[in-house]
């Protein structure tokens, strides 16, 4: 699935624009601060519900403008239609899917699978485990069914049990309705992220070796909990000491992803260009597991790929993507960078973002 067209208004410094993207690859260039990023972003917005650039989303609503609104349409028989508006003096979003009002976010998140490659992506290797167990479950919800629901139910209850634990005395009885909520859950979820995991590691690793090769880089999931025991047993013999830190230690809330070259920790000893084609490939990979699982493709929005990528390596992101058969969206300072990487058969549409006398950025096609 593919965006056909992207109509957005009050988006940071960009002028009302419509385009229509090419449904493999969208080069988009201009000087820096042009506004190149924003329609990124615009498209994460539409598609997830939140900026990549700001926890505020009236951040993102253009200076002195009352409201934001994007609108996408999906290439489909019927072709799907999405939109977003936020307005600058509330905090809930208006989403609409296929002309239809009220509907979840899951439900928006669904329709359009997003993947993005941008500065912040080198948080998969140096950041927190949350930024992992994100990427984690943006992949089993897209490929698991049920996954969902069982990530919701653990999710209430651990806030439940953290709240039971923080209010002083343990009545035993209350606490375990909840660890038995949480057990059976947690269960659950961890059972599909391991189905998961383990249809993606031969992905990745294939992945990987086609952009960059290296020998001794493992990928490891880990649970959250002692391998050996059922998670039950190990709410019930925490709670004291879960009780004196104030919130639960272990369970599915606290898995991971492990990345390490030759048993060290992979940020500690890549380069920075090594980092970005690891990260690459565990996104790349994504896409690549749901298109051979659900026959869905991902689309891409990958911010400034030139950067400490050098030719060779740059070469090699772009036959992967092309022989993905993906949309994506590629920003660049320099057009020059992207212009003679892609076979004369891919379909590639050239965007320039620029300044206008009007104080806003306008992006026109060709440039």
């Amino acid at each position: 699935m593919s965006v056909t067209q992207l109509t957005f208004h009050g988006l940071r410094n960009l002028a009302p624009l419509t385009i229509h993207p090419s449904p493999r690859i969208n080069v988009i260039y201009g000087v820096n601060g042009s506004g190149k990023t924003s329609l990124l972003e615009g498209i994460h917005i539409l598609g997830m519900g939140r900026s990549f650039r700001t926890r505020q989303l009236k951040n993102a609503i253009q200076s002195e403008a009352p409201y934001m609104t994007l609108h996408g349409r999906l290439a489909g028989e019927p072709e799907v239609t999405l939109g977003v508006r936020r307005m600058r003096s509330q905090r809930e979003l208006e989403l609409r899917l296929r002309g239809e009002k009220g509907v979840r976010l899951a439900e928006l998140v669904e329709a359009m699978p997003l993947q993005l490659i941008n500065p912040d992506a080198f948080r998969l290797l140096e950041g927190s485990p949350a930024g992992r167990r994100e990427f984690l479950d943006w992949g089993v919800f897209h490929v698991k069914h049920h996954f969902l629901e069982a990530w919701q139910r653990t999710r209430r209850a651990v806030k439940h049990r953290n709240a039971l634990l923080r209010r002083g005395r343990i009545v035993p009885s209350e606490i375990a309705v909840w660890e038995q909520e949480l057990a059976l859950w947690g269960e659950r979820m961890d059972a599909l992220r391991q189905a998961w995991f383990s249809e993606f590691l031969p992905v990745f690793d294939e992945t990987l070796k086609k952009l960059l090769p290296l020998p001794g880089l493992t990928l490891r999931y880990a649970r959250g909990w002692d391998k050996q025991r059922s998670l039950a047993d190990v709410l019930h013999d925490s709670r004291e000491t879960d009780q004196q830190m104030g919130f639960t230690q272990q369970g599915p809330q606290r898995a991971d992803l492990r990345i390490r070259l030759n048993k060290q920790p992979a940020i500690e000893v890549l380069s920075r260009g090594q980092q970005k084609l690891v990260v690459s490939a565990l996104k790349l990979a994504q896409g690549r597991l749901l298109e051979s699982t659900a026959q869905r493709h991902c689309i891409y929005l990958i911010d400034d790929l030139p950067a400490e990528l050098d030719e060779h390596h740059r070469r090699r992101f772009c036959a992967l993507l092309e022989e993905m058969q993906c949309q994506a969206f590629i920003t660049s300072v320099e057009p020059s960078a992207l212009s003679d990487v892609w076979q004369p058969t891919t379909a590639v549409e050239m965007f320039h973002v620029k300044h206008s006398a009007q104080g806003l950025s306008q992006c026109q096609p060709g440039g």
